[in-house]
């Protein structure tokens, strides 16, 4: 099967321009594609999140929010696949697997839904045989303490909180395909 569609524009170019830091892995680089490990169990992977570290959030910032996004999903929204909420002004770094569920993330931060519908990292799953696809890892540096969110909220909602609180962003963008 392959979905004959243009490239999606990289979303975070549609919003309006915040500042920029800087996040690193040890686990996925930007431009290159992800190993299976960080893959959706439907698409042979371990649905692992990577390890992201984080540095040079600019001044004000109070929080964290750290999503995955992926534009190319065959829809016309994309596809949230991670979204961990008000993680603490002092927290750099999320450990490898700190997707698996709250008891991973640092106090008071928690998941919201994601597309795939749980509350944790779920992996790249493009359909077989459909282009390749980028996972856009976002740290987001908040202007407050914690967003007006909570565990039931969607992933669009967050968004749209976060296009009012987001100080700068940092990203790191893999692929997948299979």
């Amino acid at each position: 099967m392959s979905l004959d569609r243009p490239v999606a524009p990289a979303p975070y170019e549609l919003l309006p321009q915040v500042g920029a830091f800087t996040v690193t892995s040890t686990d996925v680089r930007d431009g290159e594609p992800l190993a299976g490990r960080y893959a959706h169990g439907s698409s042979g992977g371990e649905n692992v999140s990577p390890q992201l570290a984080w540095s040079g959030a600019p001044e004000g910032t109070k929080s964290y929010v750290v999503t995955c996004f992926d534009p190319d999903a065959p829809i016309p929204g994309g596809f949230w696949h991670w979204v961990a909420v008000n993680l603490p002004a002092g927290t750099t770094e999320l450990p490898t697997g700190a997707g698996s569920g709250d008891d991973g993330l640092p106090a008071g931060a928690f998941h919201v839904r994601t597309d795939f519908g749980s509350r944790d990292y779920g992996g790249a799953a493009p359909p077989q045989g459909d282009q390749v696809h980028r996972y856009y890892f976002v740290v987001h540096a908040v202007d407050v303490d914690a967003l007006d969110v909570d565990q039931d909220s969607s992933a669009a909602v967050v968004s749209f909180n976060l296009a009012f609180h987001t100080l700068a962003r940092a990203i790191l963008a893999p692929t997948f395909a299979h």
